[in-house]
């Protein structure tokens, strides 16, 4: 059985960074991608920033250079990397991980870690 877990959000001041980490376990055979995507309440989930397991990375247009997302693959481990935080940035982050195991590829999501932004 596949598992998802995020770790690392919490308070953070406006101007300031943290630093989230995403750790799939189990059955893995391969992963082909993982990302980070987050909501907040009465919107929809929008993608912050994935990356491939060729290291192709994309980012959610209100990044602006502000976040980096990376891998540590013999770990199964997603970071991203997030700097000049702002009030907007208050959300819950939701680790997603596209993995193979031995009954096919599927979609897996973590409970999410929240993260809110406040002086």
């Amino acid at each position: 059985q596949v598992q998802v877990v995020e770790f690392g959000g919490g308070l953070v001041q406006p101007g300031g960074s943290l630093r989230l980490f995403c750790v799939a376990s189990g059955s893995i055979l391969r992963i082909d991608a993982m990302g980070w995507f987050r909501q907040v309440p009465g919107k929809e989930r929008e993608l912050s920033a994935s990356i491939s397991n060729t290291g192709s990375t994309k980012y959610g247009d209100f990044v602006r250079g502000r976040i980096t997302i990376s891998t540590d693959n013999a770990k199964n481990t997603a970071f991203l990397q997030m700097n000049s935080l702002e009030p907007e940035d208050t959300a819950v982050y939701y680790c997603n991980a596209d993995i193979r195991d031995a009954w096919g590829s599927d979609d897996y999501w973590g409970q999410g870690t929240q993260v809110t932004v406040s002086s």
